[in-house]
């Protein structure tokens, strides 16, 4: 797909793929591509952020997205501070804006963010100088997640334009999706939302997807299959009959995945939950670049902060 190229990001935040422009988004992408090898060096290490201070404020559990930020800022030698809810004044009942408005006062260059209110990274943005980066706010976005997915199915392909991608799951309560949605549509995906009627949202073929309330037919042709776990911590009641039922006719096993193209991959942001929206031998078996995704994650994280600190190019060992 045909993008401006850019040199830079036009925003000092990054809270959400939809502001994002095709050009931004190949440029992150690409910048990404340049920063994957350091992993691979005897020292993984980079002086491009050195004297800058990225604070992790986590207010919600988080594993890979967590520490993948924390070993990005490492590699490009930020200094890090790392934010606990349970042990901080949060838990006396002082407020987000009082919260950001303390940690300002130690200069921070960067807040890495994940709230359970959707909006919250956003207003933050408004209020301080600091970068802010959205790791997930509510149900509504997870840009990062989004980017390491295309950059994962980019590497694969060696193109976004034109692939048939499934996204099957909860999609009512998920940020990944709408995400993954906004973007890959953007780049001239073909994206296909799967999910039981409960848990469909209403009007979501506004964002340019389609959608179907069976696995099999979406699976046909397709080039991507990205599975997502049943998120019971944004729902009061189970809005199906049962795990059981749920996974004979949602999850993803080898028999349903042989209807895609025979070169799909399989993804899943994680946390997996085995037996419920994935076969244990399709999350571990030789389609599946799950943990791929993890490694690309770090690249990614590492992209964002060096564009938003005003980088230009990819970073080398004397940046």
């Amino acid at each position: 797909m045909p993008t401006d190229s850019v040199q830079g990001l036009a925003a000092k935040d990054l809270v959400g793929i939809a502001p994002l422009s095709a050009g931004e988004i190949q440029l992150i992408l690409d910048t990404a591509e340049g920063l994957l090898e350091i992993a691979r060096r005897p020292i993984k290490k980079v002086p491009t952020l050195r004297g800058m201070t990225v604070v992790n404020l986590f207010m919600e559990p988080s594993t890979r997205t967590r520490f993948s930020f924390e070993v990005a800022e490492k590699r490009l030698s930020a200094d890090t501070l790392n934010f606990s809810v349970g042990t901080s004044s949060v838990t006396k009942g002082e407020t987000l804006i009082d919260t950001a408005r303390n940690l300002m006062a130690m200069a921070p260059d960067f807040i890495v963010m994940r709230h359970p209110n959707s909006g919250a990274p956003h207003r933050l943005a408004k209020m301080i100088p600091a970068a802010i980066i959205n790791a997930g706010d509510g149900i509504n976005e997870h840009p990062t997640q989004a980017l390491l997915d295309a950059f994962t199915m980019r590497r694969h392909f060696q193109r976004l334009e034109g692939l048939k991608v499934v996204i099957a799951g909860d999609i009512r309560h998920s940020r990944v999706a709408r995400s993954n949605a906004f973007l890959l549509t953007k780049m001239g995906a073909e994206v296909r939302f799967v999910a039981p009627t409960s848990l469909m949202p209403v009007g979501v073929e506004e964002i340019g997807v389609q959608t179907f309330n069976r696995l099999e037919p979406a699976l046909e042709g397709a080039d991507v299959v990205m599975m997502l776990r049943i998120q019971r911590e944004r729902q009061g009641n189970m809005n199906f009959p049962s795990v059981r039922e749920y996974f004979d006719f949602f999850g993803l096993t080898p028999q349903r995945l042989a209807l895609a193209a025979p070169h799909a991959v399989v993804m899943h942001p994680g946390p997996i939950n085995r037996g419920v929206e994935i076969d244990s031998a399709v999350a571990d078996g030789p389609r599946s670049v799950i943990l791929e995704q993890v490694t690309n994650g770090v690249a990614i994280r590492m992209a964002i902060l060096y564009l938003l600190a005003g980088g230009h190019g990819e970073p080398t060992s004397d940046s």
